[in-house]
């Protein structure tokens, strides 16, 4: 099946739906002056949490922190100086900004970030990812949504995407009973349980979900 059946998702301009915002971005694209770095744009704690992290992960946290920050300030016009992300206890992200709830994701090749008024949840999944994820996906997807991904790199990327940001909206981990609980009706087009609204986009060689509750 082509890849076309989901709307293809232009990079590096903040894109509204519904309630939510969002922006995907190819991170090497993000780092592609190797002096600049975006770590002056933000607060005093966030750098401290930035100076914890292992060096492999302290890449893609500024890339994540800062097109949240984007999307933040495109939404509410605050300068991205003033808008701060911070971990909760449960390590997803808190935003500053009263009324605004954050999501993120990463992967090698592409970042997103998105923001709403209440609960949202937004992952990514690179194609090239699909064989893992037909592989997990006995521990993640129904007998009956298994059935919809038809073995498609493009139809498996998009449940494990969905059912990722399903459980992000919730706070909660993939690798538990929480995606169980959240079923997939349809792929084309998404359509979950729960009242849950769903959108499925092509982002470059990824896959990009979103899920409002």
């Amino acid at each position: 099946m082509p890849y076309a059946v989901f709307p293809a998702i232009a990079p590096g301009r903040v894109h509204h739906w519904e309630e939510s915002a969002f922006l995907v971005a190819r991170r090497d694209l993000l780092g592609a002056t190797p002096s600049w770095s975006p770590l002056p744009l933000f607060t005093p704690a966030e750098r401290q949490v930035f100076h914890g992290l292992p060096r492999w992960r302290q890449a893609e946290w500024e890339a994540g922190r800062l097109l949240a920050k984007t999307v933040v300030s495109s939404v509410t016009g605050r300068p991205v100086t003033e808008v701060e992300i911070l971990p909760r206890a449960d390590g997803s992200p808190r935003l500053s900004v009263p009324g605004l709830q954050v999501s993120i994701s990463h992967t090698a090749h592409h970042v997103a970030a998105a923001v709403a008024p209440g609960a949202v949840g937004v992952d990514l999944c690179e194609l090239s990812a699909a064989p893992s994820v037909g592989r997990a996906a006995a521990h993640v997807l129904a007998p009956a949504e298994r059935q919809l991904t038809r073995e498609s790199p493009e139809l498996l990327t998009a449940a494990w995407a969905l059912k990722e940001a399903a459980v992000k909206a919730g706070r909660q981990g993939l690798f538990c009973e929480a995606p169980r609980r959240v079923r997939i009706l349809t792929l084309i087009p998404p359509v979950l349980s729960g009242g849950r609204r769903a959108l499925v986009g092509s982002a470059g060689t990824a896959t990009l979900a979103v899920v409002l509750p």
